[in-house]
C-alpha cells in the first residue's frame, strides 16, 4: 500500500545515509509504477503529489507525466491543481507529452470555474510552445477582454509568454494593451504595464 505524501517526507527525513534514502524512494516509486499500472485513480493525485517531491530531491520521474495528463482530464479543481502543479515541475518545454496537453488547456480556458481557467493561464504563461501559442491565443485574447479582473491579470501573464514565443502574434495582441492600463484592479494593471515592458523589448519599432 502506497504511503502518503507526509509519511513519505518523514521516512526520507530520518534516514542517515544516502543509500537508505535511495532504498525508501526506490521502494515508493515501485508502489507508484504499481498503481500507475493498475490504473488505481483512488491514489493518483497522491502519488502525482510524491511523484514531485521525489523529482525535487533529484531522483527521476518521468514514469509518472503521463499521470499529470490524466489528472488535468479529471472533472474536480483539487485534481485538476495537482496535475497542472506536477505538470509545470515534472515537464519541460521539450518534453513530447506536453504536446498532448493543448487540447485540455483549450477546454479549461472555457470552464465555468474561474479558478480552472485561471490554472490553465498559469500553465499557458510557464509552459507555452510556439504551437500552443498559435492555438490558444485566440481562447486567452478573449480572456484578457472579458471582465473578470482574476482571469484578466493572469491572461496578461500568459500573453507575454504567447509574445515570447510567436512575436507574430503582437501586432495583433498590442491592441489590448492600452484598455488594461485604465483597469481599476491593481493587479491587472501591474500586469499590463509588464506586458507593454515585453512588447517594446521585443519590437523596439513601436516605441515610435
Amino acid at each position: 500500500m502506497s504511503i502518503k505524501l507526509r509519511d513519505l517526507i518523514r521516512a526520507v527525513r530520518a534516514c542517515k545515509t544516502a543509500a537508505e534514502e535511495r532504498g525508501v524512494i526506490s521502494t515508493e516509486c515501485a508502489l507508484i509504477r504499481t498503481a500507475i499500472k493498475d490504473e488505481n485513480e483512488a491514489y493518483r493525485h497522491r502519488n502525482v503529489a510524491k511523484l514531485m517531491y521525489i523529482h525535487m530531491l533529484g531522483y527521476p520521474t518521468h514514469f509518472g507525466q503521463m499521470e499529470c495528463l490524466k489528472l488535468i482530464s479529471a472533472q474536480g479543481f483539487p485534481e485538476k491543481r495537482i496535475g497542472y502543479l506536477a505538470l509545470t515541475l515534472l515537464l519541460n518545454e521539450q518534453t513530447e507529452v506536453l504536446t498532448l496537453v493543448t487540447n485540455s488547456l483549450k477546454v479549461d480556458l472555457t470552464h465555468s470555474n474561474q479558478y480552472i481557467q485561471g490554472l490553465s493561464l498559469i500553465v499557458i504563461g510557464n509552459m507555452a510552445t510556439p504551437d500552443m501559442a498559435r492555438d490558444l491565443a485566440s481562447d486567452v485574447e478573449k480572456l484578457l477582454r472579458g471582465g473578470n479582473p482574476y482571469l484578466r491579470k493572469k491572461a496578461a501573464l500568459a500573453t507575454i509568454r504567447l509574445l515570447k514565443r510567436e512575436p507574430d502574434l503582437i501586432e495583433h495582441m498590442s491592441e489590448l494593451v492600452l484598455p488594461l492600463f485604465k483597469d481599476r484592479a491593481h493587479g491587472v494593471l501591474i500586469t499590463g504595464i509588464q506586458l507593454m515592458i515585453e512588447i517594446l523589448d521585443l519590437q523596439p519599432d513601436m516605441k515610435d
